[in-house]
This record gives C-alpha cells, sequence and structure tokens, in this order.
C-alpha cells in the first residue's frame, strides 16, 4: 500500500495554481463560419461566407485572419484535401440540387434557414478538417483559411513549422 502512495505523489510533481487552471490554453485553434451574405442577381447569384480564425499554433503564419469563401471554395478544399493528404475528409453539406430548380415558390438556396444550416454544416467541416494534425500541413488549408485570394493553380506541398 504504501509504494502505491508513493507512486500517485510521483505523479503531482508541479502543483496547478489559477492562472495554470483558468489561462489562456496552451494550443488553440478557433475556426469560425459566420455572416452570410448573398451578393448577385439571377444566375450569378451565390453565397458568401466570413470564415475566421484564431490560434497559437506555430504552424500557422497568422495568428488571426479573415477571408470570404464561397461553397464552391469549400468544395475546391476538400477535393484537394482529399487528392494530396492521407486525412480521411470528411462529407461537405449537400447542394441541394432539388432547391435549384426554377419555379419555386421560395427562395430555394437563398432561403435563410437553409443558408444558416449550410453555415453551420461548413463551420463543422473546417473544424474537423484544421483540427487533423496532419491535415494542418497542407498548404492548401493554410491558403484557405488565409489567402485573401485563392490561387487554385498553386503548387500543392506540405507546411513545415518554423
Amino acid at each position: 500500500m504504501d509504494s502505491t502512495i508513493a507512486d500517485t505523489r510521483r505523479l503531482f510533481t508541479k502543483p496547478q495554481n489559477l492562472n495554470d487552471a483558468y489561462g489562456p490554453p496552451s494550443n488553440f485553434l478557433e475556426i469560425d463560419v459566420c455572416n452570410p451574405e448573398t451578393v448577385g442577381v439571377g444566375r450569378n447569384r451565390y453565397t458568401t461566407y466570413e470564415v475566421k480564425l484564431k490560434t497559437n499554433l506555430p504552424i500557422f503564419k497568422l495568428k488571426e485572419s479573415c477571408v470570404q469563401r464561397r461553397y464552391s471554395d469549400f468544395e475546391w478544399l476538400r477535393a484537394e484535401l482529399e487528392r494530396e493528404s492521407k486525412v480521411v475528409v470528411p462529407p461537405l453539406p449537400g447542394k441541394a440540387l432539388f432547391r435549384q430548380f426554377p419555379f419555386r415558390g421560395d427562395d430555394g438556396i437563398f432561403e435563410e434557414n437553409f443558408i444558416e444550416e449550410r453555415r453551420q454544416g461548413l463551420e463543422q467541416f473546417l473544424n474537423k478538417v484544421a483540427g487533423h494534425p496532419l491535415a494542418q500541413n497542407e498548404r492548401c488549408l493554410h491558403m484557405f483559411l488565409q489567402d485573401k485570394v485563392l490561387d487554385k493553380n498553386y503548387t500543392p506541398s506540405k507546411i513545415r513549422q518554423a
């Protein structure tokens, strides 16, 4: 019994104070998809989403960023990750093709409830992907989260920590 107590005491070598317990986390990655905005008219109408990143992970060059992305940009990111990484990439929220039919009685894919459901799905997708350690090394993810304009003709590569 005494040896068990001695072994247990050895685990608690550094007492935890309030700063340790309630201070900022050592590593964090927060991604929000917010402020959907529908722009354009007719066939050129689409919705953009604001993607906000806050992190202290050293692999990201910017600790805070905010970019505008369309659903098609999320599709591009997913395709790039499937092609370039060994990560099992989660699905995106559906395309909702039936909502795109003409002569509907509602706004289809531009209906407020649909946009909110899609926003939530896109946020879940990004948080799952960006939270994966292997995906964090992919240049396409960094471009998607931090570059104002996506260069879809980029050269795929890995990001290395400085």
